[in-house]
């Protein structure tokens, strides 16, 4: 898989979410690099203002980083919306649906096609993925030209659009207990610092599900299951890679910008 996974991770400070006693023992989240890791395993500085510290993240930029990252435990695979020399940047933007208690993934399907609509009439391109649970991300590739706040501040415009034509099923509400029913349009996501669940990831859960790059006609059709992405090699070898666009056809953000300040 590493072919398929690391084109997106590279020069990306990852956040290691590690299980070393599987699935169902404890996990915990890893920011600094383990000072046992091998040599050849690249790290970037960053340092954040907010608690005063440098932190030595991991980057994935080849095979044998990407197996040791395996053998630490680490199922899932978390990565920063920008990369090293860039990281003030994003270069991709995402829309996070998230569905609250009371919801079903149709539910998530429907928001999903209302973003894509939306995005289509501001001449953005956003690719769909399976969470690899009950969720949906649309990740939108931007040139790394505007700020995480700017980025954020257009995202909150759209996610606010949508809540607008929907809201009978779309929320923005920060507070779990209010979201029952619908759909939370996380557009929080795109802060400076926070980290994704990355193109082909596994899930933490029964069945090793991936968080699988989709095509929006499967989403249109609406018969997406989560459990039916685990074995995504052989996916891969009828569809190829789905996201590949994602890495060479970045949007402007820009009229969607304007609309937002």
């Amino acid at each position: 898989m590493a072919p398929g996974i690391l084109p997106y991770l590279r020069e990306r400070p990852l956040v290691l979410k590690r299980y070393p006693d599987g699935i169902t023992g404890e996990a915990f989240y890893q920011k600094e690099c383990p000072a046992y890791a091998p040599e050849w395993v690249a790290t970037l500085p960053v340092y954040h203002t907010d608690s005063d510290k440098t932190i030595n993240y991991v980057l994935c930029n080849n095979e044998a980083t990407l197996a040791w990252l395996a053998n630490q435990g680490c199922i899932e695979v978390h990565a920063w919306l920008s990369r090293a020399g860039r990281l003030e940047y994003p270069d991709i933007v995402v829309m996070d649906l998230d569905p609250a208690d009371g919801t079903t993934l149709v539910d998530v399907l429907e928001i999903a096609l209302l973003v894509n609509r939306a995005l289509k009439e501001l001449h953005l391109t956003g690719y769909p993925k399976n969470s690899g649970a009950r969720g949906l991300h649309i990740f939108i590739p931007l040139y790394p030209r505007w700020t995480f706040r700017e980025v954020t501040a257009a995202m909150g415009y759209l996610a606010h659009l949508i809540v607008q034509v929907y809201p009978r099923k779309a929320t923005t509400e920060h507070l779990i207990h209010r979201r029952r029913g619908k759909v939370y349009l996380d557009y929080l996501q795109n802060v400076q610092g926070r980290s994704m669940t990355f193109p082909y990831s596994l899930r933490p859960l029964p069945g090793a599900p991936v968080s699988a790059p989709l095509t929006w006609e499967e989403v249109a059709a609406k018969k997406i299951y989560p459990g039916d992405f685990n074995i995504i090699r052989r996916r891969l070898e009828e569809w190829g890679d789905l996201y590949r666009e994602l890495l060479e056809r970045p949007n402007d953000l820009t009229p969607l910008l304007e609309l937002a300040i």
